[in-house]
């Protein structure tokens, strides 16, 4: 894929409190911020001349909008002058609603961020309550409306469905409540419980019952149709878009293993066929780059075989589905994809193999078939 530029990640390790679903690195010892954006800048530093441009920057976390407006400013004008940004980049911020003010957008605005992530999750008290968010419904419609005041064109929504308690009357409520601000883009998550989170701990002790399969199915099924009758194209498993202008461009290269460079603790980064990765530690972050070494932990060489099969887990999950060439290089997959046809979980273009509504229900299986 070198013909598409690279993608540039920012993480932000910072959250004012940790959500107990979230398995990304993150702290709320807001005092290492300081010393984090010195490290992040000599990292910066690091990587100058490795890659040609840029076409898309992402600020994720954690929470980025913790920071201040002078401290996010002094981290962009750091990348600007040690990497080259394409004319018209995709430049993204992830937000909670609680960090929203008017100023601040105005400021993260004239830095040039031309993308809002906005980490709403639910309009349903409950359910944000439950998921020990920081911000109320009516919060998160404040500061819908205030990025709409102001002029913010490129609004992504993240919400989170399958929650222990949710309804699917109270889920369709936000839905509702979230394609009544017209976003240009819309994230629907189903909730994962995944092992190290206080979450995990709770349904170990059987303290908290995600719904069932089915129910899961139900929800997934009944979100998408949803939101393809209100104009909305899902071009990945939970991500969906107005128009085609508005699909996630940085998220889609990841997709398409692109070449992408991430910087700050626990940041991932892939070039040539191979993926390295920092430490997950602000403390060690900041250690190594003091000492002028780098804060890479560690780092694999992708073999031609692990890469197609990330390929296919990958490209399965999106609306482009997997290039029919692909399948040449699998012995025996004519068959396999004749089946997978017929059971009406892909359709096959004669070009593309995608997956059926259906097929992504089961996405992540379909690519084990073929090994």
């Amino acid at each position: 894929m070198t013909d598409i530029l690279p993608g540039l990640y920012i993480h932000i390790p910072f959250c004012i409190k940790k959500c107990p679903y979230c398995d990304f690195y993150s702290t709320d010892d807001l005092q290492s911020v300081s010393g984090f954006i010195d490290a992040l800048e000599q990292e910066i530093f690091l990587y100058k001349n490795r890659f040609e441009k840029f076409d898309t920057l992402y600020f994720g976390g954690g929470t980025p909008t913790v920071l201040t407006a002078a401290d996010i400013e002094r981290i962009f004008t750091c990348l600007s002058k040690h990497f080259t940004i394409s004319l018209e980049p995709e430049i993204t911020i992830e937000a909670n609603p609680n960090d929203i003010t008017r100023e601040k957008f105005k400021r993260l605005r004239s830095i040039g961020f031309n993308r809002i992530s906005l980490g709403v999750q639910s309009f349903d008290e409950s359910a944000l309550g439950f998921l020990n968010r920081r911000h109320t419904a009516s919060e998160a419609c404040e500061a819908i409306t205030l990025l709409r005041q102001e002029g913010c064109s490129n609004l992504s929504i993240d919400l989170m469905y399958a929650i222990p308690g949710q309804t699917m009357t109270s889920w369709m409520d936000t839905l509702e409540q979230a394609v009544s601000f017209n976003p240009e883009h819309l994230s629907c998550y189903q909730l994962t419980i995944k092992e190290q989170t206080p979450f995990w701990n709770l349904k170990e002790k059987g303290s908290i019952q995600p719904p069932d399969e089915e129910a899961q199915e139900r929800l997934f099924l009944t979100t998408a149709a949803f939101l393809e009758r209100h104009g909305y194209i899902q071009y990945e498993i939970s991500n969906f878009a107005r128009e085609e202008k508005y699909f996630g461009l940085h998220n889609s290269k990841y997709w398409q293993h692109a070449p992408n460079l991430g910087l700050g603790p626990s940041a991932h980064s892939f070039f040539d066929a191979t993926r390295w990765w920092n430490f997950a530690s602000v403390r060690q972050y900041i250690h190594m780059l003091q000492s002028s070494a780098s804060p890479v932990e560690g780092s694999e060489k992708i073999s031609g075989d692990q890469l197609l099969l990330e390929s296919l887990f990958l490209q399965f999950r999106t609306s482009q589905g997997v290039d029919l060439e692909m399948f040449k290089k699998i012995a025996g997959a004519e068959k396999i994809l004749d089946r997978l046809v017929q059971a009406k979980l892909v359709t096959n273009s004669g070009t593309r193999v995608m997956a059926t509504k259906q097929g992504l229900l089961v996405a992540d299986s379909l690519p084990l078939l073929f090994v």
